[in-house]
């Protein structure tokens, strides 16, 4: 039979109580979601980045609905829980965000993320006070879900160019208090800040390996206290990698040696 969508809630939710850490494989369609599922991962996240560049896309130019509908097949491709990148909801105001955590249960998502960017490049993130506040709407609405809709908030400074560990870990902490379920603040620089931010909260961390010379093992990211690490586009980038080797190959030595390594 297949899993219904509270059980995978309820799987999703038991990975991270421990111990350990745990990989989310990030997959940008159905196929690689099967594959990913058949290599023997727990569960399943989509990137924004990656949903927007299948469709040929830059990383923010999805609609709601685009994005919803890309999660959807993820989804329905294996039996793997899957939590669903949303962006900053969609919107500006609390009542987006709720309203995305409701139509995110709708497409057969069991967990989602909400960031506190702003879009805006003059004021790359909200203030703490409205960030918390998207944060508190969100997760009242994945509390009247039937089943524990896992809340992520993300503190994106560090990714928006504001390198402040201290307001990151603020931030963080307003949004736990707020509801949220996973903490998530991509970009840290290394291992000092991934153990600072773990030890000022009392929720599951959120790890995200993707940045060159700031990418750390699974052991070494476990022993510092993460719970979670997610891959964000990377495996979309080393697939097109793949792609445009064998592409080059073709097209500037008219060869077909990349056949041999397949």
């Amino acid at each position: 039979m297949p899993a219904t969508q509270a059980e995978k809630a309820d799987r999703f939710r038991q990975l991270h109580a421990g111990p350990g850490a745990f990989v989310i494989a990030n997959p940008w369609d159905a196929g690689s979601a099967r594959a990913l599922a058949k290599l023997g991962f727990e569960a399943l996240a989509t990137s924004s980045g990656a949903s927007a560049a299948v469709l040929g896309r830059r990383d923010g130019e999805l609609s709601r609905e685009e994005a919803l509908a890309h999660a959807r097949c993820i989804v329905m491709a294996s039996a793997l829980p899957v939590s669903a990148d949303l962006e900053n909801g969609f919107g500006d105001a609390p009542g987006f965000a709720a309203e995305t955590i409701h139509l995110a249960a709708a497409a057969g998502l069991v967990g989602g993320s909400i960031e506190d960017a702003t879009g805006d490049r003059e004021h790359p993130v909200y203030d703490i006070g409205l960030a918390a506040e998207r944060i508190a709407a969100a997760a009242e609405a994945a509390r009247t879900l039937p089943f524990p809709f896992t809340l992520t908030a993300r503190s994106e400074n560090f990714l928006r160019g504001r390198l402040d560990l201290d307001d990151t870990i603020r931030r963080l902490q307003a949004y736990e208090k707020a509801g949220a379920d996973v903490l998530f603040a991509p970009g840290l620089p290394d291992l000092d800040a991934v153990r600072a931010v773990c030890a000022a909260v009392g929720k599951p961390v959120n790890f995200m390996a993707g940045i060159p010379g700031k990418s750390f093992s699974v052991a070494e990211l476990a022993q510092a206290g993460v719970r979670r690490i997610s891959l964000a586009t990377s495996l979309y980038r080393a697939a097109m990698a793949g792609l445009i080797s064998a592409a080059k190959e073709v097209k500037e030595c008219g060869t077909f040696g990349y056949l041999d390594r397949l």
